[in-house]
């Protein structure tokens, strides 16, 4: 009985104090990345597969009751915790990250991926993601009495090991992820615009050349031309049957299961959800998706607003930004607007490194937006 009143207690503490329409939000976006994952993969699991129609549905939903069960875990630690933890946690996941090139499964040609026993093709990236977020902004907010330039430069020392390690595996659209969060904290920080104008374009000449001079880096040469001409390769194949989905489905769909999208690739689930959706619900449900990450983001940067802690408000800011970055990035792909990344939609896509990702980042959202009890 004792342990049921303390259970209870902690609980109603943890209910009281977050934010409920942030956690509302999380739960219906996580909510229609289960409903959209039955209505787009139960017909590949029974025709590709020859099993139960509903085994990449199942799947889903443990991956999502794993996931919910992980941002409780970070929602309800204490911030002097949630930190202490992070920080430990962001060198476990960059030395998993570190085995990747060394014991990394290889799939189409690119070595992303774990066989942890756990959770077989696990991404460590995923896990790589929030903890730098807490990592920098511990650095950029440190009350150590360095020059606040000083602290940049430590900042980009600790994302470059994880750029490179990115960069090898190949992985440019994570790449692009952590460095565009690194450039949010700093600019957010108040760095000077001349600095950081100067530094971003030297950045994007770096990349340029890196691309267009370094064999290594063909790939990404690669999926560019085949972005402009699509009958070049198969990543640029694949984007095209993507846009000819959405334009296929119109503004109200061709009804569920009705779609072919789902059929013509092998990635449809994850990196191209939303043409699916799109193809077999129409455009406006693509647009009151849209809606509900832009509701989710403005919550949160009503709390940042609201914020006094220099280190909290760089954390909420990267955190969002992470997720931002990615459904532009997805999106952007879907439509042809940018190359073909691999890169899922948050909360949506199929795929427990995706969901376990996201999870740790709305279990840090939740903690560092709950109301503080003094």
């Amino acid at each position: 009985m004792l342990n049921d009143n303390v259970v209870y207690r902690l609980y109603n503490s943890w209910w009281k104090n977050i934010d409920k329409t942030i956690f509302l939000l999380i739960l219906f976006l996580f909510s229609l990345g289960l409903f959209f994952s039955l209505a787009s993969t139960s017909l590949i699991a029974s025709d590709k597969l020859e099993t139960n129609t509903y085994f990449f549905f199942f799947k889903h939903l443990a991956y999502i009751l794993l996931g919910i069960a992980i941002l409780i875990f970070f929602s309800s630690l204490n911030e002097k915790n949630l930190f202490r933890i992070s920080i430990f946690l962001f060198f476990i996941s960059v030395v998993l990250l570190l085995l990747v090139p060394l014991i990394g499964t290889e799939v189409k040609g690119a070595k992303r991926w774990l066989n942890l026993f756990f959770l077989p093709r696990f991404q460590p990236i995923e896990l790589v993601k929030p903890f730098t977020i807490i990592f920098l902004a511990s650095i950029l907010s440190s009350e150590k009495s360095i020059h606040i330039y000083y602290k940049y430069f430590l900042s980009f020392i600790a994302i470059v090991p994880i750029c490179f390690l990115l960069m090898i595996q190949p992985d440019i659209g994570q790449t692009l992820i952590i460095f565009l969060s690194w450039i949010t904290l700093v600019f957010i920080s108040g760095i000077s615009l001349v600095v950081f104008l100067t530094f971003f374009i030297i950045s994007l000449s770096s990349l340029i050349y890196m691309v267009f001079y370094i064999s290594k880096f063909d790939y990404i040469k690669n999926r560019i031309f085949s972005f402009f001409n699509p009958e070049t390769g198969t990543h640029g194949a694949q984007a095209a049957k993507s846009i000819d989905a959405i334009s296929s489905g119109g503004f109200f769909g061709k009804g569920i299961g009705e779609g072919t999208l789902k059929y013509k690739g092998s990635e449809t689930h994850t990196d191209f959800i939303i043409s699916v959706i799109s193809e077999e619900f129409g455009v406006v449900i693509i647009i009151l998706i849209l809606i509900v990450f832009l509701f989710f983001i403005y919550n949160i940067f009503k709390k940042v607003y609201l914020e006094q802690n220099e280190k909290i408000k760089l954390v909420l800011v990267g955190t969002i930004t992470i997720i931002m970055c990615q459904a532009l990035i997805h999106v952007g792909v879907n439509i042809r607007l940018f190359p073909t990344t691999g890169m899922t939609l948050p909360f949506l896509s199929y795929g427990g490194s995706s969901i376990i990702g996201v999870s740790i980042i709305s279990g840090i959202i939740l903690n560092l937006t709950k109301r503080k009890i003094k």
